[in-house]
């Protein structure tokens, strides 16, 4: 259709002088559909074929009810003719609507009152009864309609009040018709020869490209969008507080392990066999390979004998300790399964021990239900200093300086219970936009029952907290459920629009104002 389109565009332009005034009548003329036309004009306008002018028209058409109007006559003729055949004793609305139908009862009735042709009668029980005769009235609505078709729908074919109530009964409505003038172009030819987007190889090895005609390349337009990777939100803030940490003083510990032991999750902490967070339903255990294939086993025997009998000042626990409990391979359900280790790395590392500090961020896993707040899988952040005769108020003032960094100023210590640390303190700070104070992570001293077995000295005091990155990662970008922010309902756009991750420095913000 398109091909034989334009051949007839071309053949009526190829005569002498010969253009094309108006595509939508010329389309009328050739038994063409205009859309088709004016896509071929388009289309050869690209090569500079032809140049097109726009050209806008406007005119009236009728609607499906106006013209039942000019071949019926208007609804209050109609109405007006009913009730003067009924004589003086009119007609009920039900017997009107019976003969005219509703629609043309309740159109036609209200302009013959409007116009006085017609009244309701109280003497006769409210009918309605016609005052003049049809001789005496003229159909005007229908006489200008057809004045409006006669002219073919033009603009000014009737004046503009009597369009304005034709539009107010929606008989009519003016419609734009866009079309087309058509001339030659400095390309023209009767018969059209598509040019070539690519030199391919097919030209350069049989030489035709030397006659083929190309199409002129476009140095201006924009390239096509490149997709490219981008950076989860969870790990715009892993990156902005993994050097918030550096900028302390932090090395990164190795996480890249998610299965553990039992006995570097739990036993190395100090952490009982009989522990609930052992259970199946807190943790999830590894079913193949089910267990470790070995631990250092001095320091085993110094775990076991910790839990079994006490030292540093400790009873223990007064229990058999199972090798076979703690040998069970699990997905580590927090990040001190990693410490532990580093400490006793620290502890026993040539030259003896150095004070250090360590942090980590990385995935920990738990069986737990999840819902808005909560998923089997989340990132902890976890910080822990390792030196000489520390105090919780070290642990306090680290604390502090960390959570400054990332802009929460306002802070408060709760008094808690963790299995490996004593003292231990929950970390509340203050939400400016829920203007409620919320639990943000939690810390403690690491107990001497723990740190004796590892080989430390004896006045070697460890301080360690940790927190969720999920937590502060939903504040940050204003997120309500967690299941938006990680897991497999997480919205693609979202990880494409999330903005850079900044947090302001409330500690040099302090040091400028000083």
């Amino acid at each position: 259709m398109s091909e034989a389109v334009e051949e007839a565009i071309l053949k009526h332009l190829s005569g002498a002088d010969a253009t094309i005034s108006d595509t939508f009548t010329w389309s009328s003329e050739k038994n063409l559909d205009h859309n088709a036309v004016v896509g071929c004009v388009k289309s050869l306008s690209a090569d500079a074929y032809v140049t097109e002018t726009e050209l806008k028209t406007s005119f009236y058409t009728l609607s499906a009810e106006a013209k039942d109007v000019v071949a019926n006559g208007s609804q209050e003729i109609r109405v007006l003719a009913v009730l003067v055949e009924a004589g003086e004793e009119g007609l009920s609305i039900p017997d009107l609507q019976a003969k005219v139908g509703k629609n043309v009862c309740k159109i036609g009735m209200g302009n013959c009152m409007k116009n006085k042709w017609a009244t309701k009668d109280k003497s006769k029980g409210g009918n309605l009864v016609a005052v003049k005769k049809l001789e005496e009235v003229t159909d005007e609505t229908k006489a200008q309609l057809q004045t409006i078709a006669d002219a073919n729908g033009a603009e000014d074919a009737i004046d503009s009040k009597a369009v304005g109530l034709l539009k107010r009964r929606k008989l009519v409505s003016l419609v734009t018709r866009k079309s087309y003038s058509v001339v030659k172009d400095t390309q023209f030819a009767p018969k059209r020869v598509k040019k070539a987007a690519d030199l391919t190889k097919e030209m350069l090895d049989s030489g035709a490209w030397k006659t083929t005609p190309f199409k002129p390349y476009n140095f201006l337009t924009t390239g096509e969008k490149v997709g490219g990777g981008y950076l989860h939100p969870l790990l715009k803030v892993r990156a902005e507080f993994r050097k918030i940490l550096m900028q302390m003083g932090f090395n990164e510990m190795p996480t890249n392990k998610w299965v553990e032991s039992s006995f570097w999750n739990f036993d190395t902490l100090f952490q009982p066999q009989s522990h609930p967070a052992r259970d199946a339903h807190d943790t999830f255990f590894i079913k193949e390979p089910a267990t470790t294939v070995s631990v250092p086993e001095d320091y085993y025997e110094r775990v076991k004998e910790m839990h079994e009998k006490g030292g540093a000042g400790s009873i223990g626990y007064r229990y058999d300790f199972k090798r076979e409990e703690a040998f069970k391979n699990l997905l580590r359900t927090h990040t001190t399964a990693v410490s532990s280790q580093m400490l006793y790395k620290l502890a026993n590392q040539p030259g003896g021990f150095k004070p250090a500090r360590y942090f980590s961020i990385d995935r920990v896993f738990r069986n737990e239900t999840m819902d808005a707040t909560h998923l089997c899988e989340f990132h902890q952040v976890e910080g822990l200093v390792a030196d000489y005769n520390l105090s919780l108020g070290d642990l306090i003032g680290t604390i502090e300086t960390f959570f400054k960094k990332i802009g929460i100023t306002k802070l408060r210590f709760k008094p808690a219970f963790n299995p490996y640390t004593e003292p231990s303190m929950e970390i509340f700070g203050y939400h400016p936009d829920l203007k409620c104070w919320t639990e943000i992570g939690n810390s403690g001293m690491f107990r001497p029952e723990m740190l004796a077995p590892m080989g430390l000295p004896e006045n070697v005091r460890v301080i360690a907290w940790g927190l969720s990155l999920e937590r502060p990662t939903m504040i940050k970008y204003r997120i309500k459920n967690i299941r938006d922010l990680f897991g497999h309902k997480v919205e693609m756009a979202r990880t494409r629009t999330a903005p850079v991750c900044r947090f302001d420095d409330a500690t040099a913000d302090e040091q400028e104002a000083c």
